[in-house]
C-alpha cells in the first residue's frame, strides 16, 4: 500500500497578531536563531510526543518520532508556505511519520507472524460488563485503540481525542471531510465492539 502524503493546506484560524509573531519566529529559525528553533519545539513537543505515543503504542518509539519530526521540521522549514499555522503544519508532518512507520512496522510483523485474530494463545480479555455504558481503564482504551485499522485510528485520535474538526482532520489526512466522519463514525463503533468483547 502506498503512503499518501499530506499536502492540503489547511485555513488558519490565528490572529493577526499570532500570524506575524509566528511569520518572525521562522524567519529567525531560517536565519540559524537555535533558541528560535528551541521556542518552536517547546511550543509544540507535547502534542506532538502524544500523537507519536498514540500512534506508535510505545514510549521509545514516540521519542525515535519525535526526533525524526523535528529533524524534519528544520530541514523542511524554508517550504513552509503559511497556508496554515505552524502548528498544523508541525502535526501533519508528525501524522505522515508516524503513519509511515506504523505501516513500516505492520509490513514487517505480516510478514513474520501470522495475523492476530488467528489466535495467539492468550485468553481473551473479559470485559467488565457488556454493556454499551461499559467502564474500561485506560489499558483496555489503548489496546483497542491500537487494534484499529490505520485510516480509523488516525481519524479517531485526530478527531476525538486531539481535537480537530472534520474538515481540518480531512485536510491533515488528505481525505473528504465526508470520509474523515465516515471513519471516525466506524473507529468508535469498532471501539465499542472491542471494549464489549463481541470482536
Amino acid at each position: 500500500m502506498q503512503t499518501q502524503r499530506l499536502t492540503a493546506p489547511i485555513p488558519s484560524n490565528q490572529s493577526d497578531e499570532a500570524r506575524g509573531q509566528e511569520r518572525a519566529l521562522i524567519a529567525r529559525c531560517l536565519a540559524g536563531d537555535a533558541d528560535a528553533f528551541q521556542g518552536v519545539y517547546a511550543r509544540h513537543a507535547v502534542r506532538l510526543y502524544n500523537l507519536a505515543y498514540r500512534m506508535s503504542g510505545s514510549e521509545a518509539e514516540a521519542e525515535d518520532l519525535l526526533q525524526e519530526v523535528f529533524l524534519q521540521a528544520y530541514r523542511k522549514l524554508g517550504s513552509f508556505r503559511g497556508d496554515s499555522s505552524l502548528g498544523t503544519w508541525l502535526y501533519r508532518l508528525a501524522t505522515n511519520l508516524c503513519l509511515d512507520r506504523v505501516r513500516s512496522k505492520q509490513g514487517r510483523v505480516d510478514q513474520r507472524t501470522e495475523p492476530l485474530d488467528a489466535g495467539d494463545g492468550r485468553p481473551p480479555i473479559e470485559p467488565a460488563a457488556r454493556s454499551v455504558d461499559v467502564v474500561v481503564d485506560r489499558i483496555d482504551l489503548e489496546r483497542a485503540i491500537a487494534r484499529l485499522p490505520h485510516s480509523y485510528r488516525a481519524a479517531f485520535l485526530l478527531h476525538d481525542v486531539d481535537g480537530f474538526d472534520h474538515r481540518e482532520v480531512g485536510a491533515i489526512l488528505g481525505i473528504a471531510e465526508g470520509t474523515s466522519k465516515s471513519l471516525v463514525h466506524k473507529a468508535r463503533l469498532r471501539l465499542r465492539t472491542l471494549l464489549t468483547g463481541q470482536a
